[in-house]
């Protein structure tokens, strides 16, 4: 069974899948995602983290249309994103943003959008919801785990966000609530298998740096 893998394995073949059917995902499933995602912890145990699972159609449309604006900006020359790195040659580089530019023109039709969101006892100033990205980020990683073991792909983007003003219009957030990034869920077109990463000795150090 796909949601009996173990945690090892879940972690060792958590690829970012960003290629996904739009074939409707059953609801308790979503709800599996996030219940998993709020088993996180969080700073002091306030558990501020929030999420809003957009399945509408016509939403879905105006997310897409935003993350399309700034993938294309992303991509573009003045952009500064490197061709290659040491750990990624060109062409798998080419790949990975073929994806993004794949996901960029169908995001549309993927049949569930999670919003990561974190609620505030006030409104903050966009630099200072920095501070709750502890209480963020590790709710987000749980929930791509819980996606891989139950055989959904996902893949986190803050680029359909990066309109800051239109993202909130279009999910209607409160000022005390803050959008951290945008996770489309959905089954995969292509497979799963094991991640590549670094070794873990070029990224290991003991009792310090050196």
């Amino acid at each position: 069974m796909a949601d009996e893998m173990g945690v090892f394995e879940t972690i060792y073949q958590c690829r970012a899948m960003r290629r996904l059917k739009p074939d409707p995902v059953p609801e308790d499933l979503l709800v599996r995602l996030i219940d998993a995602a709020n088993q996180a912890p969080t700073g002091s145990n306030v558990q501020g983290a929030r999420w809003i699972v957009v399945r509408d159609a016509e939403q879905r449309a105006k997310l897409a249309e935003l993350n399309r604006k700034a993938v294309t900006a992303y991509i573009g020359p003045q952009s500064g994103r490197p061709a290659a790195l040491p750990h990624q040659p060109a062409d798998k580089r080419q790949r990975m943003l073929d994806a993004v530019l794949w996901q960029a023109d169908n995001m549309q039709h993927i049949p569930a959008l999670v919003i990561a969101c974190y609620e505030f006892p006030e409104p903050v100033p966009p630099s200072g919801a920095i501070r709750a990205g502890g209480s963020i980020w590790p709710a987000v990683q749980n929930l791509l785990l819980a996606a891989r073991a139950l055989g959904l792909g996902a893949a986190p983007t803050t680029l359909g966000l990066s309109d800051r003003d239109a993202s909130r219009a279009v999910l209607g957030l409160p000022d005390n609530v803050e959008a951290f990034c945008l996770i489309p869920v959905g089954y995969p077109t292509g497979n799963f298998g094991p991640v590549t990463r670094l070794p873990v000795e070029e990224t290991l150090r003991w009792d310090r740096w050196s």
